[in-house]
């Protein structure tokens, strides 16, 4: 077996609305090619992704959807008739083999999926996965196909597995959360910027589930301008509490890097330390309570430069337990890639300090989110 495998294939590329849209999988390749320069990446742990079936789509979008997207990518819609189901919208526009494209990233998260189910490694990461906003029959938040539900479902079908699914992108976990809402054998934990101010506008901690899933259903919703210290101490509280709480057979954990204060489309105020922890307690716990069994996606993160890299990379080398990457970036790769880049590099690991004056609301924001914190965690413990 295995410590881990890294789940990739160039079609993953294809999945690219134009140059300018915000959500751009050159991300993959900027962050494979610094795990090479610093010799973490091994090719004999990478494995081709395949393309997800329409059959495989079918457990978590509506056939007509998935004829839509066929048809989308293949210049056969006409005008207006994809705005329904999300599709040639400004979050979404048309483009090329969009349904191909889409399948190749679900195929990935399922490529992982089995690596672990059937043993071959302890732990798998698909960094082209994590499209968390994609509903039943809609595309939603530049996500078409939602590789993580697909993946949850084949996990419950093919493997009769208890999942947790734990969500840090800085957006809400939507359409993963409202796909399992009821199943009480799917637990959803989302830390994410509340969505008083952000995209999709949900997450609250009292969304708690329904009918049999009722208390399966977990939101930290963190004010926005949130720092590393109190980011972190909701996310080990919480990680810890739902762990315990749940006894899951699998993790599955989704990795946005939107949260840091560089992103240009949210407003919290963290640095790369949050990166650097995140996949530290995934980690542990998985093998705590799973036996090890953690798959990883990525996810939102469109700060493709300074930060995506550097956070992805570090999902790697935790598990593969490669020592922390620290101190300078490899010149090779600051000098390939700078002439490309519309912002100067950050040519270290770590965040240069400080990286943003002081917040005036420090005190304020900490306490709302320890009081936020303290409710949830109450909701949690009345579950029990």
């Amino acid at each position: 077996m295995k410590k881990a495998v890294f789940v990739y294939s160039p079609e993953q590329l294809g999945y690219k609305f134009s140059d300018t849209h915000p959500f751009n999988h050159k991300r993959l390749t900027l962050t494979m090619d610094l795990l090479r320069k610093i010799n973490a990446l091994d090719e004999t742990a990478i494995i081709p992704a395949r393309i997800a079936t329409d059959e495989e789509l079918l457990l978590a979008h509506e056939a007509k959807y998935i004829e839509i997207v066929k048809k989308a990518g293949h210049g056969e819609l006409r005008e207006n008739q994809g705005e329904p189901y999300g599709i040639g919208t400004e979050d979404t526009p048309i483009f090329e083999n969009m349904h191909e494209a889409s399948a190749q990233l679900v195929g990935g998260t399922l490529t992982a999926v089995d690596a672990v189910m059937q043993g071959h490694a302890e732990h798998a990461l698909n960094l082209g996965g994590g499209l968390h906003h994609g509903f039943q029959g809609r595309a939603s938040g530049f996500c078409i196909y939602n590789d993580s539900t697909v993946a949850i479902k084949y996990l419950q079908q093919k493997y009769g597995a208890r999942v947790l699914y734990v969500d840090t992108d800085a957006h809400h976990g939507d359409g993963v959360q409202w796909s399992f809402y009821d199943d009480p054998d799917v637990c959803t934990l989302s830390i994410h910027e509340t969505g008083r101010y952000l995209f999709p506008g949900t997450g609250n901690i009292t969304e708690r589930g329904s009918g049999a899933g009722y208390g399966t259903s977990f939101n930290f919703p963190i004010d926005a301008f949130t720092e590393d210290e109190s980011f972190l101490t909701i996310y080990e509280q919480a990680m810890r509490e739902v762990f315990e709480f749940f006894k899951p057979d699998v993790v599955l954990t989704q990795n946005g890097a939107d949260a840091h204060f560089f992103d240009p489309l949210t407003h919290l105020y963290g640095t790369m330390n949050i990166y650097e922890e995140i996949p530290k307690l995934a980690h542990k716990l998985a093998h705590e309570y799973c036996g090890g069994k953690w798959i990883a996606v990525g996810g939102g993160g469109y700060d493709i430069w300074r930060v995506v890299p550097r956070a992805w990379s570090m999902i790697w080398t935790e598990m593969t337990d490669q020592p922390l990457p620290t101190g300078a970036l490899p010149k090779d790769w600051l000098n390939r890639w700078q002439p490309e880049a519309p912002v100067p590099l950050i040519t270290t690991w770590q965040d240069p300090t400080p990286l943003y004056e002081a917040i005036p609301r420090k005190a304020e924001i900490e306490e709302k989110n320890a009081m936020m914190l303290d409710k949830a965690l109450h909701i949690i413990r009345n579950t029990k």
